[in-house]
């Protein structure tokens, strides 16, 4: 091997020895802010603008597999509302109660017949968002709940949804 090969190869060698170690110091200080913050925000998403109530309805679902709502008349995206015999408020404090005792989920909005809650998925911090509506005259409470990031969520959303109503039924 001549000296201009072993000069190139030891220069390449250096290169690589740093690109490898910041990668690694870039990973790990992403690791520790995640570990640190309690709320890894990766792929959080933005917060979207539809969320809410527009004439007595929480926002219908996109076209993708990835979102649940209650008011839906399409099957793929149509979940049944969660019902109650109490009165409206001890319906809604209860499912406050239900929502708090989630790991990962911040409330954003409550008023007495609407509660907004962001829920996060751990590790990689996929944000979810998740809206119940009071509709008094049916004695049921219509629930939306919607991944932010992708196409598909494995049933993520509605699995969520049944173990919301699961909890909700245990005492209403």
């Amino acid at each position: 091997m001549s000296t201009v090969e072993t000069k190139s190869s030891s220069v390449f060698q250096r290169v690589l020895f740093t690109f490898i170690a910041l990668l690694f110091v870039t990973i790990c200080a992403l690791g520790t802010k995640i570990a640190f913050s309690g709320e890894p925000q990766l792929f959080a998403g933005t917060r979207p603008d539809n969320i809410g109530v527009h004439a007595g309805q929480l926002a219908p679902c996109p076209s993708t597999p990835n979102c649940v709502n209650s008011q839906s008349q399409d099957a793929a995206h149509q979940i049944l509302p969660l019902t109650y015999n109490s009165t409206d408020q001890a319906a809604m404090a209860h499912l406050k109660t239900v929502l708090q005792s989630f790991r990962r989920v911040k409330a954003i909005a409550q008023t007495e017949d609407y509660i907004y809650s962001e829920f996060t998925i751990p590790v990689v911090g996929f944000v979810d968002d998740v809206e119940f509506l009071l509709d008094k005259n049916a004695k049921v409470i219509h629930v939306r709940s919607a991944s932010r990031l992708g196409e598909g969520d494995l049933g993520v959303n509605r699995r969520r949804v049944e173990t919301i109503r699961a909890k909700f039924s245990e005492s209403v």
